[in-house]
C-alpha cells in the first residue's frame, strides 16, 4: 500500500510539472529570436507573434510536390479560422529564400487566397540559417537541393506556437484531415 501512494505521488508530482497548456502537447521547443521580411517587404519578428498563437509551416514557392497541397490546407484552416472567430497567425517560412522574394511570394500567396492580416509568408535570410532555424528549433528536416535540382527536401508538418515562442505540437500538413485537429487545439487554447 505504501509504495501504491508513492507512486500516485510521484504520479501527481510529475504531472504538475507540464506546461499546463489545454491540449496534448507533442513538443517543447523554443523559438529564438527572428526578424525576417514578409511578402509585403515588411518586417515580422517574434516580438510581434509574442503574446499569440501562431501556426507554422516551411515551404517554397518553386516546390513541385508537397508545398502545394501544404499551402492549400494553410489556406483552408486560414477559413476556418475565420469562420469560427480563432484569432491565431499564420506563418510560412521559404525554404528557398535566393529564389522566393517578397514579390515571388506575393504572387504565389495570391493563388491561395491568403489574408495578409493574419498570414505572412516569409523569406530575407540566407539557406543555411533556415535549415538551422527549421532543424534546431522545429526539429523539421531542410536540405539542400542535389547538384542539378531545384528541389529542396523539407518536412511537411505545421507546429502549433504557443504566445510564448515555444513550439508545443506538431501535426502532418499534407492531410486536409489534420487541419479540423490545429483547428480543435485553438479552440480550446484561445
Amino acid at each position: 500500500m505504501r509504495n501504491y501512494l508513492i507512486l500516485i505521488g510521484l504520479f501527481l508530482l510529475l504531472a504538475g510539472c507540464g506546461q499546463g497548456h489545454a491540449i496534448e502537447t507533442t513538443m517543447s521547443e523554443e523559438v529564438p529570436e527572428f526578424e525576417y521580411t514578409t511578402q509585403d517587404e515588411e518586417q515580422l519578428s517574434l516580438d510581434d507573434l509574442k503574446g499569440e498563437w501562431w501556426v507554422a509551416d516551411f515551404m517554397f514557392t518553386n516546390c513541385k510536390t508537397v508545398c502545394m497541397p501544404m499551402t492549400n490546407n494553410m489556406s483552408h484552416l486560414q477559413s476556418m479560422m475565420d469562420e469560427e472567430g480563432i484569432d491565431a497567425h499564420l506563418v510560412s517560412f521559404s525554404v528557398d529564400p535566393d529564389f522566393d522574394t517578397p514579390e515571388v511570394l506575393k504572387d504565389y500567396a495570391s493563388n491561395y487566397d491568403a489574408d495578409f492580416d493574419n498570414w505572412s509568408f516569409v523569406t530575407g535570410y540566407d539557406f543555411e540559417t533556415i535549415r538551422e532555424f527549421s532543424i534546431k528549433h522545429f526539429k523539421n528536416l531542410v536540405q539542400a537541393p542535389a547538384d542539378g535540382d531545384d528541389q529542396v527536401l523539407h518536412g511537411t508538418s505545421f507546429f502549433l506556437v504557443s504566445p510564448e515562442g515555444e513550439v508545443v505540437k506538431n501535426y502532418d500538413g499534407v492531410e486536409i484531415d489534420n487541419m479540423d485537429d490545429i483547428l480543435a487545439d485553438l479552440k480550446k487554447v484561445n
